[in-house]
């Protein structure tokens, strides 16, 4: 809020702009009601004929909050000119928090169905196809690049996206540190349901294959685990105990006793 060059007469010549409280006051109330103005809380000098006049603000929700009425007084003036009035934080008030773009506040998981992440021109994750970033470099890697040229993904994962990629799937639930992977008899490597992928990646993970373990159609790292392994073997003591042997009855009907 600003109310620029309103002139007003204030008694004295000497410091009047520094004495000019209730000429802020009277300014500050033309724009802001009553109720939300406090006491007086403190003058600051600009210049030597430029007063800024500090009073609480008592409004809801502005805790902490100052109104700044500032008052300057021309040469050989005895009329206090209030040049500014502006609604202005302290030290303790109760400012909103920075503003973060949506694409930084994002995180995994927080997409719905029919949200849209557009990845950026020069999104250090992804590199240019013809690059073969994310392929193994041998002949017919290349090859495969090269009738992709045009035609294809125009980005492929850079070395960087693929590393930031293999230490979050590293990390969570299909990593080994998993609890179920700590438990687990054996590991993913071994295990005859993994799917290796393609890639440089192929080296640390795989699908998971098995339709009854949880991490079905998910990627796995190699040292991962469950207790769905394809090897895993029942101990004797973990078997089903054997039924008891049927019990026969050779009771015949002229034993009954008839009533």
């Amino acid at each position: 809020m600003v109310w620029n060059n309103r002139r007003v007469s204030t008694a004295g010549t000497e410091s009047a702009a520094s004495n000019a409280v209730d000429v802020a006051r009277t300014a500050l109330l033309e724009l802001v009601a009553s109720s939300d103005v406090g006491a007086h809380i403190s003058e600051q000098p600009e210049t030597e004929d430029v007063v800024t006049h500090l009073f609480e603000c008592v409004r809801a929700g502005y805790h902490g909050w100052r109104w700044s009425v500032t008052v300057a007084l021309a040469p050989d003036s005895s009329e206090a000119t209030v040049d500014e009035v502006v609604l202005l934080p302290g030290d303790d008030a109760i400012l909103a928090p920075e503003w973060v773009p949506w694409r930084d506040r994002i995180r995994p998981g927080d997409l719905s169905p029919g949200d849209l992440l557009p990845a950026e021109e020069d999104d250090p994750r992804l590199a240019p196809s013809y690059t073969a970033a994310d392929e193994l470099p041998d002949p017919q890697a290349v090859k495969e690049v090269a009738d992709e040229l045009g035609l294809g993904r125009k980005r492929v994962l850079s070395m960087e996206g693929r590393e930031l990629a293999a230490q979050r799937w590293y990390d969570g639930t299909h990593g080994p540190e998993a609890t179920i992977a700590q438990s687990a008899p054996a590991q993913c490597g071994t295990c005859g349901f993994l799917v290796r992928v393609r890639g440089p990646l192929s080296q640390l993970f795989g699908v998971c294959a098995n339709a009854y373990a949880n991490d079905d159609g998910r990627v796995v790292s190699i040292d991962h685990g469950c207790g769905a392994h394809s090897e895993v073997q029942l101990s004797k003591r973990n078997l089903p105990q054997p039924l008891p042997e049927p019990a026969l009855d050779t009771l015949r009907w002229e034993d009954l006793e008839t009533f």
